[in-house]
């Protein structure tokens, strides 16, 4: 995928001017964040299953050598085949190699942000092979020509409309004229499309949850049963994951499985929950084949033992976007690569340098709301603070932001001429404000005003309160 993140701030104020995209946002921060609530509120152990899942991830990444060799070995004994990529070309032409080798016209694909890292559908297109997606989200979005914006929900930033518009514009060659405005209907209908697609493709691609050392099992959870289609009907089955999605046993398989849904989208289970243990056997009804997993490093093992070794531990349940207000204003597409939001200001930068993707870590109010949904319990906060010292540090902040951090600096180094300033900014933003309680424009603070208000400060300051109560 190609990386646009370099432009993140003319992305973002393209994204706060979007209409259509305010409409769909909002429908995301009224919908997974209620829903998980309400999930884990019927769970009493959900904190301790956070720290258990935490403490799988950490002794896996620590071994991490030793439980991708046992899965390899158990993997091989049930008749699947693993291969190793360092780099996206490398997992590219692995699988480029796989579909040449069997004759393949047409692959269908199970959501894999694997595959989009790596750019595979475009790399497919260009040798003769024609990628077909068939989560609806991922179909939506391959219509559009976009990449994902969101990691459960690729189409998130869709209106009904625009998916309608859609439909009606690709699925004309099928013989569909009318334009559906019932998404009932539109889910039929890409259903009624996507059938015989799946019936007629010679290999089938879909991403992996979870690798299970134990058993040489991939786990995918869907709520669309289009996993199960793309990996069972094709002759052959390819699963892309990253190193890190390694788990000891099946039993912590199922402990961290209790995490995912519930923070993803509310849900105690997806609808969905496969796993795929090897190529047909005899006597099974279906199955595949072939049975190929491929597992792309892609920069992850230097990572490995450094400060942001904690963003390994990520399960892509999406919690961390679904209550980032930042996320929530612009969108997944700003971001300007495969993972977007808090936990893609945090892996972006480690995979592709902080020199292309300074921008990302300041991309956060530091509220501390991801951190605090975050079923691995990642310190999302941390990360980007420290992804913002190396920025700094590489010199790479333009002069106008070196120039407010210092200037800054210079006020929180003499308490006094802190307080007196502070005071003088909200006697003078009080009084804009005490009419509407808000404040619309500010000299040197456009980023903020222009897309919108500031609320005009009430009372005293929080120093002045601290010191009343302590006193």
């Amino acid at each position: 995928m190609r990386l646009t993140s370099p432009s993140f701030p003319r992305n973002a104020r393209k994204a706060l001017g979007d209409d259509n995209l305010k409409s769909a946002m909002r429908k995301l921060a009224e919908g997974f964040p209620v829903a998980r609530l309400a999930a884990i509120a019927e769970l009493p152990e959900f904190e301790a299953l956070r720290d258990r899942g935490r403490e799988i991830k950490d002794h896996v990444l620590a071994n991490l050598d030793l439980y991708l060799e046992r899965f390899e070995r158990t993997c091989v004994e049930r008749g699947g085949h693993v291969h190793w990529a360092r780099t996206a070309e490398e997992a590219r032409g692995i699988v480029l190699d796989i579909c040449r080798r069997v004759g393949a016209k047409t692959v269908t694909k199970g959501k894999t942000m694997i595959g989009e890292e790596i750019g595979l559908n475009k790399f497919l297109e260009a040798h003769g092979v024609l990628p077909i997606e068939t989560d609806l989200g991922e179909y939506i979005v391959q219509l559009a020509d976009e990449p994902p914006s969101h990691i459960i929900a690729p189409a998130i930033h869709k209106t009904k409309e625009q998916v309608a518009d859609l439909f009606l514009e690709h699925h004309r060659q099928y013989g569909k004229t009318a334009k559906l405005s019932d998404g009932a209907d539109m889910v039929h209908e890409a259903r009624e499309i996507l059938r015989p697609k799946f019936l007629a493709a010679d290999v089938g691609v879909t991403g992996a949850n979870f690798l299970i050392a134990e058993t040489g099992s991939t786990v995918i959870v869907t709520n669309e049963g289009n996993g199960d289609l793309t990996q069972m009907l094709p002759r052959v089955h390819v699963v892309m994951a990253s190193l890190e999605k390694v788990v000891p046993t099946l039993e912590d398989a199922s402990t961290i499985l209790r995490l995912l849904a519930r923070s993803a989208t509310g849900q105690e289970m997806s609808v969905y929950t496969t796993f795929s243990t090897g190529p047909r056997r005899p006597g099974d009804l279906d199955g595949p084949e072939e049975f190929h997993v491929v597992l792309l490093d892609g920069g992850r093992s230097a990572v490995l033992g450094t400060e942001f070794g904690d963003m390994l531990r990520c399960i892509r349940c999406g919690a961390c976007m679904n209550h980032c207000p930042v996320y929530n204003a612009v969108g997944g597409h700003a971001y300007g690569w495969v993972y977007p939001g808090p936990i893609g200001s945090v892996l972006t930068p480690a995979l592709q340098g902080i020199a292309a993707t300074r921008h990302l870590p300041n991309a956060s109010t530091f509220c501390g709301k991801c951190e605090s949904v975050c079923p691995m319990r990642i310190p999302l906060p941390r990360l980007l603070r420290q992804w913002r010292e190396k920025a700094f540090e590489a010199d790479l902040p333009s002069l106008s932001e070196r120039f407010g951090l210092g200037l800054w600096a210079f006020f929180a180094k003499r308490p006094w001429l802190y307080r007196l300033a502070t005071r003088l900014a909200v006697a003078v933003l009080g009084a804009l404000g005490r009419k509407s309680g808000r404040v619309a424009s500010l000299p040197f603070a456009s980023a903020w005003t222009d897309a919108r208000d500031m609320p005009a400060p009430e009372g005293r300051s929080f120093h002045a309160l601290w010191k009343e109560r302590r006193g």
